[in-house]
C-alpha cells in the first residue's frame, strides 16, 4: 500500500481553488490535480506492507496533544522554479503544521521509514508540469488574479491516507482519523 499523511480542506477552500482551476486550466496543458484530492500532506510514507498497518496506526494515534491547527491557503508557485517547474503549487501557512510534520517524522521512523531529507514545506499540488512546455499562458493568468487569497481552515484532526494509481489519476482513501487534542 502506498500511504500517507495528511489534513482535509473545508469544502469552502476546495470550492476556491476549483474556481481558480476552472480559470486557469485552459492556459496549460498539463496534469491538473482533481479538486477533490487537494489536500495537506504532512507526512509522506510510501510503500507499506498491510500487515504492518496496525503498528502504523498506534504511532500515529500515539503523538503528542495539540490544539487544532488553523491556516490560510494563499499564494501561488512553482516548484523548484517558474523556468523549469516540475509542480505548480498553492501555499499553506499554519502555526502548528511543521510542528505536527515533524512529530510525525519522528514518530514513523521508529517504524523504520525513512525521514525526509529535505525540510518541511506546506503545499497544495495543483499540478504537476511532466515536459517542458511554454507555461506563459499560465503565467500571465496568475499574474491577473484579482487574489491569491483561497481561504481559512482549521483541523482538529489528521488522516492515514491510501493512495492508489489509477488511469484517471490517484485515488485517496482515507484509512484512519487521529484527533490533534487527546
Amino acid at each position: 500500500m502506498r500511504l500517507f499523511t495528511g489534513l482535509d480542506l473545508p469544502p469552502a477552500v476546495v470550492a476556491s481553488l476549483e474556481d481558480l482551476l476552472a480559470r486557469l486550466r485552459s492556459a496549460a496543458r498539463i496534469a491538473w490535480s482533481p479538486p477533490a484530492n487537494l489536500h495537506i500532506t504532512t507526512k509522506f510514507i510510501g510503500e507499506w506492507p498491510e500487515e504492518r498497518l496496525e503498528p502504523l496506526k498506534t504511532v500515529l494515534a500515539a503523538l503528542p496533544g495539540r490544539a487544532p491547527i488553523a491556516g490560510r491557503v494563499r499564494n501561488l508557485g512553482f516548484y523548484p522554479t517558474p523556468r523549469s517547474p516540475r509542480v505548480f503549487w498553492c501555499g499553506v501557512e499554519a502555526d502548528g503544521l511543521a510542528e505536527l510534520a515533524a512529530d510525525t517524522e519522528a514518530a514513523t521512523a521508529t517504524l523504520g521509514i525513512k525521514p525526509d531529507q529535505r525540510a518541511y514545506s506546506p503545499h497544495l499540488t495543483l499540478a504537476r508540469i511532466r515536459e517542458r512546455l511554454n507555461l506563459e499562458p499560465l503565467h500571465q493568468r496568475t499574474a491577473a488574479l484579482p487574489s491569491v487569497e483561497f481561504g481559512a481552515f482549521e483541523a482538529g484532526s489528521f488522516f492515514l491516507y491510501r493512495s492508489q494509481m489509477r488511469s484517471g489519476g490517484s485515488v485517496y482513501t482515507k484509512l484512519a482519523e487521529f484527533p490533534l487534542s487527546k
